[in-house]
């Protein structure tokens, strides 16, 4: 995960102020099973996906969450490239279609709208999809302790203390613990597509990647999407903790909570950190800083509930990063849709201000020509853009409902 530039909040500890509705022990449990080497690092569509996601639907099952279509295991297809030379190469050569496994639970509070919590289970199981960082990978278990057994065992905590705490809240809860992120936001991308309940009744969504981690000399907390909603600010600024406070405004970055911003959903996605052992074989469970996740968990409960006072958030669009690889001499500002498998390369979202926005590309456009290339897949549109400079100008070809349009763009 990159940190684009961002704005630091101290605010001062209270010690009295939180309740440590969260127990280092039940947090552990979970980090303990799911970053355990029995999982062989939960890769996407293995067996200890599946050994995974059996656990959680049983923690669900213990906290009397409803289970829609009676199971909380919401199975999605998906076609992966097992030799590609990193997750985002869309080459068709030897593609396998594959099923994977969301895992899902509602706390029905019979209200009008519902708040979201997410986080990915899913990691880079033996070293095989290309993403690891180590020298070697092949054969070595990636246990992925922080990323993300950290974060789901946030989402099930979160989940009891929600389900036990007697009170009447003025939202429902949908609790998501999603595979095939690290391929490419998968799992989110699939759920937001066909999801359990509509869109237009979620009020928010938090996501929360890597909260395993925090730094006990800094305590720095780094906080994405604030700007998703004017509420978001003030009301973190609000909340007493040790943490110091690290916001970004984007509601767009490397992780689910981007697959929400784009169906225009506010967003807030917690990180404690990067480290060293990220996407490597050392990211285990030893490393885990469970004093530091009690005081996140506390800090995101009393952020949740904090919002109780307000009705349904307003969405409000956010400057979103640089979108274009840091090697590319151009950016486009747009958002590829990895998931998409017909023929061409699909607009998820484009960023203001950019030169595909100026141009009048939309979300769910299909660039099919880029200059003179012909566009298949996110490689062709990837080479294409290597050949301008800025200040070129040129012409992209696109589908729009299923007519094809041409755009003179500025680069």
């Amino acid at each position: 995960m990159k940190i684009s530039t961002l704005v630091i909040t101290s605010v001062f500890f209270t010690s009295n102020f939180f309740s440590q509705n969260f127990k280092t022990a039940d947090i552990k449990k979970h980090i303990d099973y799911l970053a355990s080497d029995k999982l062989k690092g939960r890769g996407t569509s293995t067996e200890g996906e599946k050994l995974a996601a059996a656990y959680i639907a049983e923690q669900y099952k213990k906290m009397g969450l409803t289970a829609f279509n009676n199971s909380y295991i919401k199975p999605f297809q998906y076609k992966h490239n097992p030799n590609a030379k990193h997750s985002h190469d869309t080459s068709t050569v030897g593609i396998e279609e594959k099923t994977a496994h969301n895992v899902v639970g509602f706390l029905n509070n019979k209200a009008p709208y519902t708040i979201v919590i997410g986080a990915h289970y899913d990691h880079l199981g033996e070293g095989h999809d290309k993403n690891s960082l180590d020298a070697n990978p092949i054969g070595k278990i990636h246990n992925g302790a922080d990323d993300n057994a950290s974060g789901t065992a946030g989402v099930i905590e979160l989940a009891k203390y929600f389900a036990s705490n007697k009170k009447t809240e003025p939202y429902n809860f949908l609790f998501i613990c999603f595979s095939g992120e690290e391929l490419g936001l998968l799992g989110s991308k699939k759920y937001v597509e066909k999801s359990d309940i509509e869109l237009s009744k979620m009020n928010y969504m938090v996501n929360m990647d890597m909260i395993g981690r925090l730094n006990d000399s800094t305590n720095k907390l780094m906080i994405y999407g604030v700007g998703t909603s004017p509420v978001w600010v003030p009301l973190l600024d609000s909340i007493q903790s040790n943490l110091k406070l690290v916001k970004d405004s984007s509601g767009i970055g490397p992780s689910d909570q981007t697959s929400f911003y784009l169906k225009d959903i506010p967003v807030l996605h917690y990180f404690s950190g990067q480290h060293s052992d990220y996407h490597k074989p050392s990211d285990d469970e030893e490393k885990i800083n469970y004093k530091g996740e009690v005081i996140i968990l506390d800090f995101i409960a009393a952020a949740i509930e904090k919002t109780f006072r307000y009705p349904k958030l307003t969405f409000t669009k956010t400057r979103n990063p640089d979108m274009g690889k840091s090697s590319f001499k151009v950016s486009m500002g747009v958002m590829p849709d990895y998931t998409y498998e017909g023929e061409g390369m699909r607009i998820d979202g484009v960023s203001e201000g950019k030169p595909a926005f100026k141009a009048g590309l939309k979300g769910g456009d299909i660039i099919i020509k880029f200059g003179n290339t012909a566009v298949k897949n996110v490689k062709d549109y990837m080479k294409a853009l290597g050949e301008f400079k800025k200040g070129d100008s040129t012409t992209v070809e696109i589908l729009r409902d299923g007519k094809k349009m041409s755009f003179p763009v500025n680069l």
